[in-house]
């Protein structure tokens, strides 16, 4: 059976994507810590992120780099935080969160009904800031 991101990849659930190439995807958390709290997540559907393919591990990275760059850019936090948790999904997903203190980076504080305006922002924000450092993988 498909994982649920494999269903957003697909279409068949919606998903705010900032970040779409052949191997890898990145859209906005539903449950977000901090506003622009992103996933990055490889195409192929692989567990744990130890059983990646070690060329695969290394686009994802290269992936969340860029897109850290563009919350960075469009959000200014002190910090993007890089987490691997993956307890809820069974397929590897990297969060980036925008954070200004280490409470930030609590899943305790997810937002449970984010007003889906704040995530099309927030969706928005990214996707400019990575044009506006050149990434031609912006999702449209």
């Amino acid at each position: 059976m498909p994982s649920v991101f494999t269903r957003i990849m697909s279409g068949e659930f919606p998903g705010r994507f900032v970040w779409k190439d052949d191997r890898a995807v990145a859209f906005l958390s539903i449950n977000p810590l901090r506003p622009g709290h992103t996933l990055v997540v490889p195409r192929m559907e692989v567990d744990h992120w130890l059983d990646l393919p070690p060329d695969l591990a290394l686009h994802l990275m290269g992936v969340a780099q860029s897109v850290g760059k563009a919350l960075q850019k469009g959000f200014r936090p002190l910090k993007v935080g890089l987490l691997v948790a993956g307890l809820e999904v069974p397929h590897t997903h990297l969060h980036l969160v925008p954070f200004n203190a280490l409470t930030d980076l609590d899943f305790r504080n997810q937002e449970k009904n984010p007003a889906p305006a704040d995530l099309d922002r927030a969706a928005a924000t990214i996707r400019a800031a990575l044009r506006e450092l050149g990434y031609a993988q912006a999702a449209e």
